[in-house]
């Protein structure tokens, strides 16, 4: 036996090819699909024709590639046939883990046979009064160890490479499919023909979720790109969409909110809350929602509707989480424009003068009127609070203390939120006119 360091030459023991146990390429690939069958459950689930043609196909790709690196050569386009295989499965849906398991299961089998040929070889020198192991063979052994080291990571890497390159064009698909649909949806276009190029069934009707996704903590880092964690944290709560509620959920959204549409098939009102928890521990930050429900053709004016709604909650200051219409129907009504909500809008101007009482007033209310809960965000004592609340009861004319005094005082904030809002558009619109 004689062994160089060229990669070009073959390795032999005693003259034989340490590659002539893998050579009957057709009759072996047969027995190892069928211990495949036997040990890696996702394969026995396959069609008996896709385990004659594509998987016997590569099993006996993978044998030639070996054959021929034992052999001292290289042949490319095995390894490109292998890349395309990994595409497909990746496309079929099946599992990474499986395809790897395959593999590492016919290199034992590959490995026992070498090793088999290899000792009744020696065996029969043995018998022949050849000499033991020599030097030459020892070195000969650890070459092919060395191989088969080296073809077993070149196997895993085009299989890994290729598999998740496509199913990253996959997901890529799908999430412009998603995207497309949902932007049609969103803006009342005609969605059926639409629907089935993209393989998406549209539901009988639809929860509309205007959602509002706040800065990250570290997104006020210097140190950190502000951009970078923004977009992070868009990508964990994409994720969370994906993985938890998978072909569910259609989205749009941005680092700082957007829309999202649940069928209402698909996630039961009393699981809403949950949903929106999820989402916060995704994204990392507590986000706030509001829902309306809507047949496909209306999901427009719903969207509008929910965006309103959440408006009015991130005015009033509200604490996170969802909130439904029925919640906020009142306060709702009280946004629309006439004569009634500016008349609301001036009752809290005697506080004009004192920012620390309507400061005061906005948050005792969030806080559903608990004073240890408004002390605490305000870092005062709650006799603080107590006085404060007087204060406002002589100055406003309400009583916060009295049922009746919350309603118009609560009624007098949601109205003075869009007044200020209509304030400020007025005087922006002027300054632009003079200019």
């Amino acid at each position: 036996m004689s062994m160089t360091d060229s990669p070009s030459s073959g390795l032999t023991i005693s003259g034989m090819p340490l590659s002539s146990a893998l050579r009957d390429v057709r009759e072996l690939s047969r027995r190892m699909v069928g211990h495949f069958v036997e040990t890696v459950v996702p394969c026995g689930t396959l069609p008996g024709d896709a385990l004659r043609g594509d998987v016997t196909t590569i099993t006996r790709t993978c044998l030639e590639l070996a054959v021929s690196m034992l052999d001292g050569r290289d042949i490319p386009e095995k390894t490109k046939r292998l890349e395309d295989a990994a595409a497909q499965w990746a496309r079929e849906g099946i599992p990474i883990d499986t395809i790897h398991h395959a593999i590492h299961e016919g290199f034992k089998i590959g490995l026992d046979l070498v090793l088999a040929k290899t000792t009744t070889r020696y065996t029969q020198a043995a018998g022949a009064g050849a000499p033991s192991l020599t030097a030459s063979d020892f070195h000969a052994m650890v070459g092919g160890a060395k191989l088969v080291v080296e073809l077993l990571d070149r196997m895993t890497a085009a299989v890994s490479v290729a598999y998740v390159r496509e199913l990253r064009a996959v997901i890529s698909e799908h999430h412009t499919a998603v995207h497309t649909l949902t932007s049609a949806l969103l803006g009342g276009h005609s969605t059926s023909t639409m629907a089935r190029e993209c393989g998406i069934e549209i539901a009988e009707s639809y929860r509309v979720l205007a959602v509002s996704i706040p800065p990250h903590p570290d997104e006020k880092n210097r140190a950190l790109d502000s951009q970078v964690v923004a977009r992070r944290k868009l990508r964990r709560t994409q994720a969370e969409l994906a993985t938890r509620y998978p072909d569910k959920v259609l989205s749009l959204l941005s680092v700082d909110g957007g829309t999202i549409l649940i069928p209402e098939h698909g996630l039961p009102d009393a699981e809403l809350d949950e949903f929106i928890v999820n989402l916060s521990r995704a994204a990392q930050v507590p986000i706030t929602a509001a829902v309306t429900h809507a047949a496909p053709q209306h999901i427009p004016a719903a969207t509008e509707q929910a965006h309103e709604l959440l408006d009015m909650v991130q005015r009033l200051q509200l604490v996170r989480g969802l909130y439904r219409f029925d919640d906020l129907s009142l306060e709702y009504q009280l946004t629309r424009p006439g004569p009634g909500r500016d008349h609301l809008g001036t009752l809290l101007d005697p506080l004009d003068e004192y920012p620390e009482l309507l400061q005061t007033l906005q948050l005792h209310i969030s806080n559903n009127l608990n004073r240890q809960r408004t002390a605490r965000t305000l870092h005062v004592h709650t006799n603080t609070v107590d006085y404060r609340l007087k204060r406002i009861g002589q100055l406003t004319g309400f009583d916060p203390t009295h049922t009746s005094g919350v309603w118009y005082l609560r009624s007098a904030l949601v109205a003075r939120t869009y007044r200020s809002t209509r304030s400020n558009n007025a005087q922006d619109l002027c300054r632009s006119s003079s200019q």
